[in-house]
């Protein structure tokens, strides 16, 4: 390109001047593309220095995974164990008691002379249940709780004070009927007689429970 005059060598030379400029400036945008993949393809080495691949058959770590939250076995043990052995209040348990002045109640195999040792205060008293002031369905679920605790502590011989129903309405036991019906049903439970006047007489029983072979061995 040739310029007949001074106007247009000054447009020519401008010309020139915006060409390089942008040349240069499509160098630089090429030159920072470039960098820019390179610390892509390197972020890693770039972040942590360099590092020295591991050798064929090299010996590998492996960290162990978090052991799991402890799970509440025993309670969920006695969950289970309270659903399997809800008592029922429809239970007769009179065709089990024995025929006396005192209606006992002893297991079948359980002879005579253990509900006469109980009665006789033969084993001592390791631990006690008052049930006054419950509603039938709370004491219901503290007897089973209660007969359940006692066995597995190993206490062989306790008291459920069930009260003589002297302040319910005609002066009833309410609970008597349904707390002997209510261990009759507990497995755990040998034989029960009528507490001795001196420890609650006919507003309580004295409850034999069967030996804990775990606890004893």
């Amino acid at each position: 390109m040739r310029a007949h005059s001074l106007g247009e060598l000054g447009l020519l030379r401008r010309a020139l001047q915006h060409a390089r400029e942008q040349e240069a400036a499509r160098q630089r945008a090429q030159e920072q593309a470039r960098q820019q993949a390179w610390a892509a393809q390197h972020l890693f080495e770039a972040a942590v220095g360099k590092v020295k691949p591991l050798k064929s058959g090299a010996e590998r770590h492996w960290s162990a995974p978090p052991a799991p939250e402890p799970r509440p076995l025993q309670r969920e043990k006695d969950e289970r164990q309270v659903l399997q052995e809800s008592l029922s209040d429809e239970f007769d348990v009179s065709t089990l008691l024995d025929v006396d002045d005192q209606m006992s109640f002893r297991r079948p195999g359980i002879g005579l002379d253990v509900t006469r040792k109980l009665r006789a205060g033969h084993w001592s008293l390791q631990g006690q249940l008052d049930l006054h002031g419950l509603r039938q369905g709370e004491a219901r679920e503290a007897l089973g709780m209660f007969i359940r605790l006692s066995h597995r502590a190993g206490l062989r011989c306790v008291r459920v004070i069930h009260g003589k129903g002297l302040g319910s309405p005609g002066k009833t036991p309410v609970l008597k009927g349904r707390v002997q019906a209510w261990l009759a049903q507990k497995r755990e439970v040998l034989a029960f007689v009528q507490a001795r006047p001196a420890e609650g007489g006919a507003g309580a029983l004295v409850v034999l429970l069967q030996p804990n072979r775990k606890k004893y061995g």
